[in-house]
Order: C-alpha cells, then sequence, then structure tokens
C-alpha cells in the first residue's frame, strides 16, 4: 500500500511539474507577443485607418533612386529588412527553443500528432495570435515537428502566421479594399489548411517512441536544468538558422531590382511571373501590402497585384531553408508548387474581380 502511494505521489509531481512548465511557457510567449507583436499592431492599426497606409513599400526599385551599385541596393535591403523582423525573429527563435526545452513531447503529439484534419485545423488556428512572417514563424514550426508534432499541424501553423495574421487582414482592408481582404482569406484558408492536410500525404507518419506514455511528462533530458536544456538548443538554433538566413536575405536584395517583370505587367504571363517570383521573395510582416499598393499605383495591373497577395507572405527562398532540416524535400517542393499554383488562381481571379 505505501510503495503504491509512492507511486501516486510521484506521478501527480510529474504533473505538477509538466504543468508549471507549460505554464512557464505560455507566460514567456504571451509576454514576448505583446510586446513584439500586439501593441505595436495596435497603433499601426490606427495608422492605417486614418492614413490608408502602412508606409512604403520595401522594394527600393520601384520609383526609387536607380543609381545604387548592385551591393548597396542589397545591403540596404538586408538592414531594411532585418530592422522590420529582428524582434520577431528573435521570439520565434526563443519560442522555438522553449518548445523543445520545457514542453513533453507526448502531450505535443497527443494534442497535435495525428496526420488527422483536426490537428491540422489546431495547428492552423493556433497560428493567428502570433502574426508572425514566415520567416520568424519557420524556427517555431521546425520545433513543434522536433516534438512529434505532425507534418500537417506545423505546416499550418508556420504558413497561417502570414496568411492568416489578423492584424494584416484589418491593414489591409484599410490601405487596400475590402475585396483584397476578401481574396485573402479565401485563398489563406486554402493554403494553410488544404496544402498543409494534403501535405501529410507526402511523408511517413511519425511514430512516437513507445517508452513515451500517453500520461503527461517532463521533457526527456530533465535532468539538466532548465536553462542548460535552453541555452543548448538556442546555441544550436542560432548557428543553424542566422547565417543561411542573412545569407539567402542579402542575396534577395541583390536581385530585387531584377526579380519583378515591370515591362510584362498584365496577362497572364505577368500574372504567372509574378506568382513565382513572390514565392521566392523574402518580405516583413504585412509588407505585401504597400508594395502591392505601390505597384498598383503605377499601372501594374490587377491579376499580377493578386498574385502577390498571396505568394508573397506565405513563403519564400529564405523561409524554406529555414524549414528544410526539418521536413522533407518532397513535402516543401508540393508546398512550394502548391503556393505558386493557387497564387495564379488568385491572380486570375483578381483580375476579373478587382
Amino acid at each position: 500500500m505505501s510503495s503504491l502511494k509512492s507511486s501516486t505521489a510521484v506521478s501527480q509531481e510529474k504533473t505538477r511539474k509538466t504543468w508549471l512548465l507549460i505554464s512557464i511557457f505560455m507566460a514567456i510567449t504571451i509576454i514576448g507577443l505583446a510586446y513584439v507583436k500586439w501593441w505595436p499592431y495596435y497603433g499601426k492599426a490606427l495608422l492605417a485607418a486614418d492614413q490608408h497606409s502602412i508606409g512604403t513599400s520595401i522594394l527600393k526599385g520601384i520609383g526609387a533612386d536607380q543609381t545604387m551599385s548592385l551591393w548597396q541596393s542589397a545591403f540596404q535591403f538586408t538592414i531594411t529588412y532585418f530592422k522590420a523582423v529582428w524582434k520577431a525573429a528573435l521570439l520565434g527563435m526563443i519560442v522555438a527553443t522553449l518548445i523543445q526545452a520545457l514542453l513533453p513531447v507526448n502531450w505535443l503529439h497527443s494534442l497535435l500528432g495525428r496526420s488527422s484534419l483536426k490537428s491540422t485545423l489546431i495547428g492552423g488556428v493556433s497560428s493567428l495570435p502570433t502574426m508572425m512572417c514566415s520567416c520568424c514563424a519557420a524556427p517555431i514550426a521546425v520545433g513543434m515537428h522536433k516534438q512529434q508534432v505532425s507534418i500537417g499541424a506545423s505546416l499550418a501553423f508556420w504558413l497561417g502566421n502570414p496568411l492568416l495574421n489578423p492584424a494584416t487582414l484589418v491593414f489591409m482592408s484599410f490601405v487596400l479594399s475590402w475585396k483584397f481582404t476578401v481574396l485573402r482569406v479565401v485563398f489563406g484558408l486554402l493554403v494553410t489548411f488544404g496544402i498543409s492536410f494534403v501535405a501529410n500525404r507526402f511523408a511517413k507518419t511519425s511514430k512516437v517512441n513507445d517508452l513515451v506514455s500517453s500520461q503527461l511528462s517532463p521533457p526527456s533530458n530533465e535532468h539538466q536544468s532548465l536553462w542548460v536544456r535552453w541555452l543548448n538548443s538556442f546555441g544550436k538554433m542560432l548557428l543553424q538558422v542566422v547565417p543561411a538566413y542573412v545569407i539567402s536575405v542579402f542575396i534577395l536584395g541583390a536581385l530585387q531590382n531584377y526579380m519583378f517583370p515591370m515591362w510584362i505587367n498584365v496577362g497572364i504571363i505577368a500574372i504567372i511571373l509574378f506568382a513565382i517570383i513572390g514565392t521566392l521573395f523574402v518580405i516583413p510582416t504585412a509588407a505585401e501590402i504597400p508594395i502591392i499598393q505601390s505597384f498598383l499605383s503605377i499601372g501594374v495591373n490587377a491579376g499580377p497585384a493578386a498574385a502577390l497577395l498571396i505568394t508573397l507572405p506565405a513563403i519564400s527562398l529564405p523561409s524554406l531553408l529555414l524549414v528544410s532540416r526539418a521536413f522533407p524535400p518532397k513535402v516543401l517542393t508540393f508546398v512550394t508548387l502548391s503556393v505558386i499554383i493557387l497564387g495564379v488562381l488568385c491572380g486570375f481571379v483578381g483580375e476579373l474581380w478587382l
């Protein structure tokens, strides 16, 4: 009887410890999001409502100084980009490593580990409050998948962050029009939940180790202190993420003046080209709004602009590089091609409706 009581006490203590770790994770994440995202976006929404603008386009090639050298253009773009995203990028890496250091594998797996529509829906819905760009959300998606979250749920979180961002939808309604917002919601839902759910079929279902029980338990490396676990995860992520991230952004910045075919701004060819280039190019959160606004102001047709509405925020070459270690190549290939195709479809609809 005493051994049974002792076993029950140990089990209860593990459960309490697990929920304490989950509470710490939630508190840090909420505080970080409030500082980096929620409060700044409240002010930005007021600006959008008052001025029908949220700033200038990050693409300096649109009506800007064309005398800059390739390297000057790349350097300026890289500085401007990271000034806009560094806080969110840092928060994304912190949250990603906290997921690995604090959250129990079996708890996440029970919630998001199945290749089901339910897991995909939960993953996508959980992206709504984080409101990050694809690059800043990428480390979190990687951390989730490493902790036995299914491919569908991880992808839905990654894609839902930029596409279903509630703040971006508000900005868009004030700056562009309600029609652009409707297009974004419809195609954003298709990309976030449709592509993510189908992507499960392109990967083998991951199996949780048999030693992981259905009962809540702390992370497997609990013999290490909390801070040692987190610092180890954070250090590894810095080494794996930052170099490729910075280099790829710099390269795209160097090519920005050559990527968007301004001499072809109407018709089917323009829609397809803008969809492909938008899928590869990298932008901060909501930067597609001033980019589209600038393109429309210089005569680009609604179709190519609508293609960018989906492809620019959804993914990018840097964000694909950031998640490439966690997801199979065939999954990322499927996601990339699907984003391009849906971007083209959105462009066709925009051409007829906007």
